[in-house]
């Protein structure tokens, strides 16, 4: 019966199957509940607050009294962390476990998980925006601010520069950034 009803979305769900950790029906579950339509969202952002997977927010004179995360997505959370658990361990593609390892070694493995499954949401989100297949080269540019974007290139461009002025390729008269302030 599910099968049947879910056939006229199967490109969206043949769309999601390419993340590590989702496979038919958990793409099934994550399109039951929050759509095709990403439009109602307006971000990522958004939806991963809808789904549930953004930390609380409780701070009162100064003081920190609870990050938890919300009790939202009731049925979208759980299998987030189910995906989040099987993209963690894919030995095909290890571009979550090495994530997982990073984050686990200063946030915690249950914050860390939390952390993965918002990143997979994310990556949900802008390919059922776009249509594009997942790439994970790219995640972390995704949601990243039009200032911080340009910053992050400038500083390419001046690591760029500094190593072929240290090469010999390029003379320092030639390059017109300044070096001075490289790090």
């Amino acid at each position: 019966m599910i099968d049947v009803l879910a056939a006229p979305y199967d490109s969206e769900i043949e769309l999601l199957c390419h993340v590590p950790g989702i496979d038919r029906r958990s793409a099934v579950t994550v399109l039951s509940e929050i759509g095709i339509d990403m439009s109602q969202f307006g971000s990522s952002k958004r939806l991963c607050c809808w789904g549930g997977l953004t930390p609380g927010n409780n701070e009162s004179a100064g003081k920190k009294k609870s990050v938890k995360i919300t009790r939202a997505g009731v049925y979208l959370k759980p299998m987030l962390v189910q995906i989040a658990h099987a993209a963690v361990k894919d030995q095909k593609n290890p571009y979550y476990g090495i994530k997982y390892e990073q984050i686990s070694k200063r946030r915690g493995k249950k914050r860390a998980i939390i952390a993965i499954a918002r990143m997979i949401l994310t990556a949900i989100y802008h390919m059922l925006s776009t249509g594009e297949v997942w790439n994970p080269c790219d995640l972390h540019q995704v949601d990243m601010p039009l200032e911080l974007r340009e910053k992050e290139l400038q500083k390419s461009i001046r690591r760029a520069a500094k190593l072929l002025v240290a090469q010999g390729i390029v003379d320092i008269d030639a390059i017109k950034l300044p070096l001075a302030d490289t790090a």
